[in-house]
């Protein structure tokens, strides 16, 4: 740049590179405030002694301005800024100014707010701030007269409207936090609703009036609660409230009677002066200092920025953990307020006063998918709290819980979890979910795992949006590569916010290569991503999707394969077939406590045939035909059981027993073509080498049986006289198996 003669011309010492009004309360302040980017060079620049002659002239005492450039200099210039601006309050009638002064990201980047009550002259007096601070850095003119030349511009500005700020007439709650905020809001609602109450809320997902959208977009901010709170007849507004609308606009709401704050984690880092965890819960902890002092902030105590908001509140705190023994929830109860937890597997409130409250069981709240997502159980905790403290009645609460599922129709996007018939044969489930931060993938493979079939695989499309700090890209693909079997990267274009499709899978591919995944493949949407995964999928694996623009395609393509939505009993079913249990574990175990050999037959008679084609059931049964001494019965059973799709870790134990009796009735091509099938699978199985060995004796081979021996139990053993001999006793076994098998 150059000025008119054509000499290069100085940027300019004092820059305002923004004033936003904030409509609503904010970081700030609980009221409309002015906020003031500055860049001020000119400031950082000057001489010690020039710092400390303009500090005289404002008459400021005891001036420390650091050397130039320092983080001490900002704080002397942050000192000067709250100086002259409470002294422009005065001199424009504004009496004694509120004024809060922040630290930019750099020494030469500071912030300034002060309330407002008139639009257009705050906003000409954000500006004027700029000019004042420019004019004051020079020192041949006289500070009453920048003061009084700045004032008369202020004052001759039009006041412009007031603050559009609602205050409710409605109770309120307010819901924020890093992740699970939406769900939590739906399931507020759905409590709210079943107790027969006129409801609306407002998420990321648009405007909602007794759960017909009635406008789709992101109102996660002040254009959402005007929204709400403008339906007619409503009883309850329920307000998803994001950082972006609290930093930009500040709240929609002048109180609320409810406010929640769920957790923060790492998201969005970088963006709008939020650059670390402490700030970012800052911004989340302004919902909890606006809600009335007759009303509830239901804090998460499991997560310790969370917790220490109660600090700053006037009303009453309600604790949530997972670990009842938690010392939050203690000190919320002496501080009078109250606790939510899990306590032997029960929802329970916890009061200064009486027994817990025993609301319901987490197995029978389906959006915990039987207790699998310890991310929705927090959800569940911080949703019955808030609901409770609303006033809802406690029977509505109950049923709520009872009755809000993780599919489409109540969550939509958010672990809805699908049974998709593979081309293969047998099903596979498919998760789709809104994961888009490092807490979120964390959670959403943890229920992956949690649905995996024993010897299943977690398959994971990859991706989120653009607006990612690189660290948190490349650490979700560390997450990734460590925790899912396979990856691919899905992009969202419409999501790049500014990044290069390459640069983006780049950081991914750099994260997953951290934890030695490498060759991953991209795609251009999620829905190719998902059909890639499905080639290669398997019965009993688990699909996890991180999905987040192209949700409606993705579940019409699953329903057009042939796919349904799990119900809470179907993810029951997997919950527990993935630990290795069946859903009628108890029954079985009591079959073996039966003592009476005959009695247990009829027993497990009876429970195979009222659950017809139940493998596991037909297994149980032929093991009690074998304790009977009843082997032909038994062998029925196990292969009954097998081709019912017997699955792990009980299918090879049938394989194994049917291969005993195979060769006890002299058919032993068969019983070693069933060992050799599990060896496939097992190679280390000991029961299924000694089987082996008898086959091989059977059938002439002692040589080779013997030599197999020796090798497995060298394998299994870590005896260190026998280590001593190993390699001797290995080359025993080869000169066996040699002579076993003679080259022709």
């Amino acid at each position: 740049m150059s000025d008119a003669a054509g000499r290069p011309s100085r940027p300019p010492r004092v820059h305002v590179d923004e004033v936003r009004v904030l409509d609503g309360p904010n970081l700030y302040f609980a009221r409309p405030a002015i906020k003031v980017s500055l860049h001020l060079p000119g400031y950082l620049d000057l001489r010690r002694t020039e710092c400390e002659a303009l500090a005289r002239r404002l008459g400021m005492r005891s001036a420390r301005p650091g050397k130039r450039g320092s983080e001490l200099r900002q704080r002397f210039v942050m000192r000067v800024m709250r100086n002259v601006t409470r002294r422009l309050g005065t001199e424009v009638g504004a009496g004694r100014l509120g004024v809060r002064v922040r630290a930019g990201r750099e020494p030469v980047d500071v912030v300034l707010a002060f309330p407002w009550a008139h639009r257009t002259r705050g906003q000409v007096a954000g500006e004027q701030i700029g000019v004042l601070l420019a004019e004051l850095l020079d020192g041949t003119r006289e500070v009453d007269e920048v003061f009084d030349e700045v004032a008369s511009v202020i004052i001759e500005a039009p006041d412009g409207p007031g603050p559009t700020v609602i205050t409710p007439a409605v109770p309120v709650v307010s819901v924020t936090g890093t992740n699970g905020k939406t769900t939590t809001t739906r399931l507020m609602a759905h409590m709210c609703m079943t107790a027969g109450l006129t409801t609306a809320w407002s998420s990321t997902d648009g405007i909602v009036v007794m759960g017909e959208t009635k406008e789709a977009g992101d109102f996660s901010g002040p254009a959402g609660a005007r929204g709400v709170l403008e339906t007619p007849g409503l009883d309850i507004g329920i307000l998803e409230t994001a950082r972006g609308g609290m930093l930009l606009r500040g709240m929609g709401v002048t109180a609320n009677d409810v406010s929640v704050v769920t957790n923060v984690s790492a998201d969005h880092l970088g963006l709008q002066g939020i650059d670390t965890l402490d700030q970012l819960a800052e911004v989340k902890a302004i919902v909890t200092t606006i809600t009335k002092p007759d009303g509830w902030v239901v804090l998460n105590g499991d997560d310790p920025r969370v917790w220490a908001m109660r600090h700053g509140i006037k009303a009453k705190p309600w604790a949530l953990s997972l670990d009842p023994s938690s010392p939050a929830l203690w000190e919320s109860i002496n501080m009078g307020g109250r606790g939510i937890t899990v306590l032997d597997g029960e929802i329970v409130v916890l009061s200064q006063n009486g027994d817990p409250d025993r609301l319901v069981r987490i197995v029978d709240v389906p959006m915990t998918l039987s207790g699998l997502s310890t991310n929705n159980i927090a959800n569940a905790l911080a949703g019955a709290a808030a609901a409770l403290g609303l006033g809802v009645a406690r029977a509505a609460v109950i049923e709520g819980l009872r009755t809000f599922a993780p599919d489409p129709e109540h969550n939509w996007g958010r672990m809805n979890t699908y049974s998709l018939p593979l081309p293969s044969g047998g099903k596979a489930t498919v998760i789709m979910d809104m994961a888009h931060n490092e807490a979120g993938l964390e959670a959403l493979l943890e229920v992956a795992r949690g649905l995996t079939a024993p010897g299943g695989s977690v398959r994971l499309s990859l991706g989120c949006a653009g607006d990612r700090p690189d660290e948190a890209i490349v650490a979700m693909g560390e997450i990734a590569g460590r925790d899912a079997d396979q990856v691919v990267l899905k992009v969202v274009h419409h999501y790049l916010r500014g990044r290069e499709v390459d640069g983006l899978l780049g950081l991914f591919r750099e994260g997953l290569a951290r934890v030695g995944v490498l060759d991953v493949p991209g795609f251009d949407t999620e829905l190719s991503s998902l059909e890639a995964l499905v080639r290669g999928t398997q019965a009993g694996d688990v699909i996890a999707l991180m999905c987040h623009a192209e949700r409606e395609a993705v579940d019409g393509w699953i329903r057009e394969q042939g796919g349904k939505v799990d119900d809470a009993r179907t993810i029951r079913r997997k919950v527990v077939a993935a630990r290795g249990e069946h859903e009628l574990e108890a029954e079985i175990g009591a079959l073996w406590e039966i003592p009476d050999a005959a009695a247990r037959v009829v027993t497990a008679v009876e429970l195979a045939r009222a659950h017809p084609g139940d493998g596991r059931l037909l297994f149980e049964l032929a093991g009690a035909h074998d304790a009977a001494g009843d082997g032909s019965a038994a062998l029925a059973s196990y292969q009954q059981a097998l081709e019912a799709g017997l699955k792990e870790p009980h299918r090879h134990r049938a394989q194994l027993q049917i291969a005993s009796s195979l060769r006890l009735e002299g058919k032993t091509l068969e019983a070693q073509s069933l060992v050799d099938d599990v060896l496939e699978a097992r190679p280390h199985h000991t029961a299924a080498i000694v089987l082996r060995a008898l086959v091989q004796a059977d059938l002439g081979q002692e040589r080779q049986a013997v030599a197999d021996l020796i090798r497995a139990t060298l394998e299994a053993t870590s005896d260190s006289d026998t280590q001593s001999y190993r390699q001797a006793l290995l080359n025993q076994a080869d000169q066996l198996a040699a002579a076993a098998n003679p080259v022709a």
